[in-house]
């Protein structure tokens, strides 16, 4: 079973993930922010990962905390669930068009952690989250996934639309880069190895 548990326990924020990756789309998840919620469920739905996320945070001071504590325990739950990727497809990628929006992921579950995040943003917050939190969401995941994440928005004029396309095109990238590949019986890597 690939799966993994997560606690995450600080002063500011405490966070419990359950995740499988060989799941179909099963998801509860409780962060206090509503359109964060919104967003797990979609990598949950889109990515057929059947996640449970409950997160409690310093809401009475802002979402920082808790969007990027949630980010950093989700990173990990997918490294730890990958265990030693071996079999892996590991490279993904996928376009998600969501109305007037085009979203972009790249990426590879390379065990080298690296995030490019190319977007633009109005100046408003979305369902309360300011939207520098979207790029810093991602760069978050990435350091503790251990991967190589690449996002992009090709263009769009609505923030929420911007943010659902780029939460749906993860999900579809790291369902397909965590998938099994039948031929594949090593690490995919010339180093044979991808946890070092």
């Amino acid at each position: 079973m690939r799966t993994a548990k997560i606690s995450r326990q600080t002063n500011e924020t405490q966070i419990t993930i359950e995740l499988n990756l060989d799941g179909s789309g099963q998801h509860d998840v409780v962060t206090g922010i509503g359109f964060l919620d919104h967003m797990l469920t979609h990598l949950a739905v889109h990515g057929l990962f059947d996640l449970t996320v409950k997160a409690s945070g310093d809401l009475h001071i802002d979402v920082h905390h808790t969007v990027e504590d949630v980010a950093l325990a989700l990173g990990s739950a997918f490294d730890q669930a990958l265990g030693d990727r071996k079999g892996i497809v590991r490279m993904a990628s996928c376009y998600v068009p969501m109305d007037e929006t085009l979203a972009f992921v790249a990426l590879d579950l390379s065990g080298r952690p690296y995030a490019v995040i190319e977007t633009e943003w109005g100046s408003a917050p979305v369902g309360g989250i300011p939207t520098s939190l979207f790029p810093h969401f991602f760069e978050s995941f990435a350091v503790t996934a251990r991967c190589n994440l690449h996002a992009r928005l090709l263009y769009g004029r609505d923030d929420h639309h911007k943010a659902e396309a780029l939460f749906k095109a993860l999900a579809r990238a790291l369902d397909a880069a965590t998938m099994m590949d039948s031929r594949r019986q090593t690490v995919p890597s010339t180093k044979g190895t991808l946890t070092k």
